[in-house]
């Protein structure tokens, strides 16, 4: 017998939207923070490595990484089954926005 799963409506993709912007825009604060410390003030001279500011760079994406994954194994346990479709998605979208994190975080 086949398994009828009920999808999500559009207004629970609004509020899970809403929900990831509120969550990316503090863990993006939270972790510039953490990492102020970290990296050059200075970071146009001739001895830098290919990146700049590597170390900050590499904390920055573990931590957003760690954040990440804290969140979606949270919300996997206590998010009703027709919502927990959605997870993923919003796990996905907040792997590559940890990248495009990187250009505020620098500018």
């Amino acid at each position: 017998m086949a398994e009828i799963t009920e999808k999500s409506g559009p207004l629970a993709r609004l509020v899970g939207f809403v929900l990831f912007v509120a969550f990316e825009t503090a863990a993006y604060y939270l972790l510039r923070w953490l990492t102020s410390g970290l990296g050059m003030a200075d970071q146009f001279q001739p001895e830098n490595t290919i990146v700049s500011n590597w170390v900050k760079t590499v904390v920055f994406l573990l931590l957003h990484l760690a954040l990440v994954v804290l969140a979606v194994l949270m919300l996997s346990n206590r998010l009703p089954r027709r919502y927990r479709g959605q997870v993923m998605g919003w796990f996905y979208l907040s792997l590559l926005l940890g990248f495009v994190l990187l250009l505020p975080l620098f500018s």
